[in-house]
């Protein structure tokens, strides 16, 4: 085995949490690690070879993508190896070229762009989403596995109560959802707290579905939603939802997004910050933004606050849900496999086998980067008030997060 590739191997190998073989074109065979194999990784093409060492672990999943690489055993043992490898740590500056030639091509700048990369993504159909997301909510986001939950149609459903007592939602209230989705958030918020809200969504396809659910539920005197990007305020409201919309904001747009919030939002009124954001400052990995969602970017922690400071937003609360993801997306990646047939029975051309593998890559590799634990990837829930909170508009404690009864809004 050449040195080169040996190294490769040392890489995947070095700080590898399960055991597993790689096998080359030639048909070489070389375990890493003690015990039987938890995966296999197939290197079938000369081809893939190279580009996993020109370019080392996207080399290696876009050769996986198109078929030239191969693995038999458990994919998300296969994820966490690649995530704790040497192979995904190293600075490679071809990587960093392609990133950035990545963000002059789809900057969310301009609001056609933005339109455009959010659309790559959430407009694939609302029959795809249906058949892997919780039904009927269809929340695209962390979901909340307190004790005892069992599902996901649960664990989404304590997302949103907790959301609505966080917020101190109430009847008649009237709040923005931006970055609505599908309107889960909105149709339970009226359900359970009889609140009024206003989605904001810039993908068609979500919007047109959505703008029809409303009509057909007869709720069109309580829910509306905009085709709109998140940039563009029409009015201030009681309160203010964003649930993973700032992980879309891009590169150079975090404080453009956080003013809009701000400006969303009535003086003295709550709102909540539900993004994915990292602990120190990173490059977002490319992988995500070049195959799954064009235009993203991950802000840290710190960055959110800064720019929250400078709006006149007070930081009420935060709390880190990071080990809730890792749940929510084996969830999602177990029914999406399950649902294969029917996923790529809605358009065999447009979902094949590629789609599936990126699609695969996705899910599985996001569960193993929040699941593990030296990760710098977090899930943050931020409380926010615009003005200082008194005793008037918010709890002297957090009791009010934890009544059993989440129809009450927490109240």
């Amino acid at each position: 085995m050449p040195l080169s590739i040996q190294a490769v191997v040392d890489a995947l190998g070095a700080h590898a949490p399960h055991p597993f073989a790689v096998t080359l074109p030639d048909g070489a065979r070389h375990a890493c690690g003690d015990g039987a194999p938890a995966f296999t990784l197939h290197l079938r093409t000369e081809a893939a070879v190279l580009a996993t060492l020109a370019r080392g672990h996207i080399g290696l999943l876009e050769a996986y993508f198109d078929g030239e690489v191969d693995v038999d055993g458990s994919f998300h043992a296969a994820m966490a190896v690649g995530l704790a490898s040497d192979l995904s740590r190293g600075t490679n500056p071809l990587l960093g070229a392609e990133n950035r030639l990545h963000e002059l091509r789809h900057s969310n700048r301009d609001p056609a762009q933005a339109k455009a990369n959010a659309r790559f993504h959430y407009g694939l159909g609302e029959p795809f989403y249906r058949l892997w997301l919780d039904d009927p909510l269809k929340m695209y986001t962390c979901a909340y596995w307190r004790e005892g939950t069992a599902t996901l149609e649960e664990a989404q459903r304590n997302k949103i109560d907790q959301v609505i007592r966080k917020i101190r939602l109430g009847p008649g209230e009237r709040y923005v959802d931006i970055g609505c989705g599908f309107g889960g958030f909105m149709f339970r918020a009226w359900e359970t707290v009889g609140a009024l809200g206003t989605g904001v969504n810039t993908t068609t396809e979500q919007v047109d579905w959505l703008r029809a659910e409303i009509a057909r539920r007869g709720l069109a005197d309580r829910l509306a939603v905009r085709e709109a990007d998140f940039r563009d305020v029409d009015a201030q409201y009681d309160k203010v939802v964003s649930i993973g919309v700032l992980e879309h904001a891009g590169r150079d747009q975090l404080a453009e997004v956080i003013r809009a919030h701000a400006d969303f939002l009535k003086p003295g009124g709550l709102g909540m910050l539900h993004f994915i954001g990292h602990v120190g400052r990173y490059d977002t990995e490319l992988f995500i933004r070049k195959h799954v969602f064009p235009g993203g970017w991950i802000p840290s922690l710190a960055d959110v606050i800064v720019e929250m400071e400078r709006c006149g937003l007070e930081v009420v609360d935060v709390e880190n849900l990071r080990r809730h993801y890792a749940p929510t997306l084996d969830a999602w990646a177990e029914r999406f496999e399950r649902h294969w047939p029917q996923i790529q029975a809605l358009d065999p051309q447009r979902f094949d086998e590629r789609f599936r593998r990126i699609w695969r890559t996705y899910l599985v590799g996001c569960a193993e980067m929040f699941r593990a634990p030296t990760g710098y990837t977090h899930l943050w829930q931020i409380v926010f008030s615009k003005g200082n909170v008194t005793r008037d508009n918010y709890p002297m404690s957090r009791a009010h997060l934890y009544r059993d009864d989440a129809g009450d809004g927490g109240r």
